[in-house]
């Protein structure tokens, strides 16, 4: 658990970075017409960063800190979910469905197992 949330860490700050510094650079690596208003792509890598500084210090006691797993698993779930429904309105071209792959997909399993866990171990309680 410890292991899996801190890789998570260091991918969300790294992307998150990259995000806020080279906003277009994604768009360019996928083909895609460049954003009219960065900063709302530069505020989701803002979010995306700071999720990553909650699961590095949810990685010191992965149980008792369950909730930011938690938030962060959702995320996980909504980020797909938002796509298809944009995607399938004709909103979002597909080369956006490439972000799923490493901020979401690549994360179902092991923060499934985490939660999994600490649903059999402290039935979802917050407190120990």
């Amino acid at each position: 658990m410890r292991t899996t949330l801190r890789l998570a860490a260091i991918y969300n700050i790294l992307w998150g970075a990259w995000v806020v510094l080279f906003p277009q650079h994604f768009w360019e690596l996928v083909g895609m017409e460049p954003m009219r208003h960065p900063m709302v792509w530069q505020g989701m890598g803002m979010v995306i960063g700071v999720y990553g500084l909650g699961y590095w210090w949810a990685s010191y006691d992965p149980m008792r800190h369950w909730p930011i797993v938690a938030v962060g698993g959702l995320g996980k779930l909504f980020g797909p979910a938002g796509f298809l429904l944009n995607y399938a309105t004709g909103l979002v071209p597909f080369g956006f469905f490439y972000t799923l792959i490493t901020n979401d997909f690549i994360w179902w399993i092991p923060f499934g197992l985490i939660l999994w866990r600490v649903h059999k171990v402290y039935r979802w309680r917050l407190t120990e």
